[in-house]
Parts: C-alpha cells; sequence; structure tokens
C-alpha cells in the first residue's frame, strides 16, 4: 500500500471515531482512543519502511528521493519510472479500478527492477517488505516496464 492510501486510511480510521458521544463511559472511551493510538501505531511501523524502500527505489530509477515523502507526487513519480501516462492517477479514484491500477503499476515496477509477477505481488501486498528490498537489494534499474511510444523496444 502505497503512502497515499496509508494516510487515506488512517483518515478513514478517524472518521469512524466518534469522540463527542457521550453514550460511552469513560472506560470504553480510554478503550476506544487506545485502540485508536494502537491502529497509528501500527500504520506508521508499516509506512515507514515503505517510504524509505520507495526513496531507495527512487534514487535507483534516477529521480529524486524525496519524492518519496509527497503523498500525491509520488504516485506520479512512481508512474513516470514505470512508463506510464501521468494520467493514471487520476484512475486511482475510481472505487475498484483504483486498486486493478496499483496492481498494475507494481507489477510494472518489479519489471523495471528485473523482477518477476510474483514480486510485484508483494509489492502490492506486503510492501512494507517488498519496497525495501527492491530498494536496498541489488535490483538494478532497467528502464522503464512499459515500452514508450517511438521507441524501438518490442
Amino acid at each position: 500500500m502505497a503512502p497515499f492510501h496509508l494516510a487515506v486510511a488512517f483518515l478513514g480510521v478517524l472518521a469512524q471515531q466518534d469522540f463527542g458521544n457521550d453514550q460511552f463511559s469513560d472506560e470504553q472511551a480510554a478503550a476506544q482512543a487506545a485502540g485508536a493510538l494502537c491502529q497509528c501505531f501500527i500504520m506508521i511501523i508499516v509506512a515507514i519502511p515503505t517510504i524509505i524502500g520507495m526513496w531507495k527505489i527512487f534514487v535507483k530509477a534516477g529521480k529524486p528521493g524525496w519524492a518519496a515523502i509527497i503523498p500525491i507526487y509520488n504516485f506520479i513519480v512512481l508512474l513516470e519510472i514505470v512508463g506510464r501516462p501521468v494520467w493514471w492517477f487520476i484512475l486511482l479514484f475510481i472505487p475498484c479500478v483504483g486498486f486493478i491500477i496499483q496492481i498494475i503499476i507494481y507489477l510494472d515496477l518489479a519489471k523495471s527492477f528485473g523482477r518477476g509477477s510474483g514480486f510485484g505481488i508483494g509489492l502490492v501486498f506486503l510492501p512494507f517488505i517488498f519496497f525495501p528490498i527492491l530498494g536496498f537489494g541489488d535490483a538494478r534499474y532497467l528502464g522503464p516496464a512499459v515500452p514508450q511510444p517511438g521507441s524501438s523496444q518490442m
């Protein structure tokens, strides 16, 4: 899950919390707050290795590493790395289509670094493990996985 999606998930968790409802006792409110705090802590633990791995991937691909920490821009840079058009970013906001587009982009990212489809699926479902492996491992950027118009790739 990209950091952008983690931020959206975090906002969704906060939106579901009912902090102003007087129906709960103090103990229940404290338990809800502790649960929300645990969720935030887990999301941070997942996000940090993903962002660090994405930073290293961007540097390997010749892009600025700091782009990994800018929520929308990082996915635009990812689209440039894999060779997909930038307008695909808009497709991420369409329900169900966004997840499929994310899978395609991560599969292309794996191909751009000489990895297979299994590694791309790992990027989709376990990004906090597979992004650092790709960023810190011996994989080299081979160029965009998608042939550009007018290029001689087949």
